[in-house]
């Protein structure tokens, strides 16, 4: 498969009670609304969950919420992608190796979108961070953490997508440029993974009901839009055993946030 085709969720999927048992996943944007949707699904589904985000107490509290359902501690991991260097991710895989033993997935949720901007008065600031948030650090990152995954004999890496023939319009800018660029990593990732037992996938969502979708649809009826959580099962079925099948390939989970 590759990044150019899409795949649906298998019909009637629902992830099994230990179906990420015993795996380490990271999570970046942890605490935004599909991070801890992926991370409590995750850590429902067995795995035990490092936590990253630049702000500590949502990650607390996303820690708390984990602990109390019985499921596998999580971790938490401060570190603030926008200004984040390769010595930090650096850093971060050999403490992930360190304190777990063992890495097994990535889920880059992690997003940043200041707001519809024209392209001739984006911010320079503005420009680079969308860009390095969105495409650069998940590239690094996952540079930085593979030869740990490449340790796990079923590893895998997830890519958040959003939907091009909506973004790619005026005033998304920067934001709208790193996700297509996110579809051309996942293309050269898998063409260069393919021997390996590290898989990489996309996820394509639907619309959610989150801080960044109110940014660019403020007059829209939040309580018309689905929640991230209609998209947990999704979210384990790729970074599992039972998505393997889903390597160089997008998921597309539109479907499920329709009502």
């Amino acid at each position: 498969m590759t990044a150019r085709e899409r795949v649906a969720l298998p019909a009637g999927y629902a992830p099994a009670a230990n179906a990420l048992a015993g795996r380490v996943v990271l999570v970046t944007g942890a605490a935004g609304k599909l991070g801890a949707t992926a991370a409590q699904a995750a850590a429902a589904a067995g795995a035990t969950v490092v936590l990253l985000g630049r702000r500590v107490r949502p990650l607390e509290l996303l820690y708390d919420a984990i602990k109390t359902t019985g499921a596998p501690e999580p971790a938490i991991y401060p570190l603030n992608l926008e200004g984040a260097t390769p010595a930090d991710y650096e850093q971060l895989a050999s403490t992930i190796a360190r304190e777990c033993g063992r890495l097994d997935a990535i889920f880059h949720a992690a997003a940043y979108f200041e707001g519809l901007t024209p392209l001739a008065l984006a911010a320079p600031e503005d420009w680079l961070r969308a860009l390095h948030v969105n495409l650069g650090g998940a590239m690094l990152l996952t540079q930085a953490c593979l030869p740990r995954l490449a340790q796990s004999p079923d590893a895998s890496v997830v890519f958040v997508l959003d939907d091009r023939d909506r973004i790619e319009r005026a005033h998304w800018g920067g934001y709208a440029v790193a996700k297509a660029g996110l579809e051309a990593l996942i293309r050269v990732w898998a063409d260069e993974l393919e021997k390996s037992t590290v898989r990489i996938a996309g996820l394509l969502p639907g619309p959610m009901r989150t801080p960044l979708r109110a940014k660019a649809y403020f007059a829209e009826n939040p309580g018309e839009i689905a929640e991230a959580q209609r998209y947990a099962s999704a979210c384990v079925y790729l970074l599992g055993p039972d998505g393997a099948s889903v390597r160089g390939a997008v998921l597309d989970a539109r479907a499920l946030g329709m009502h």
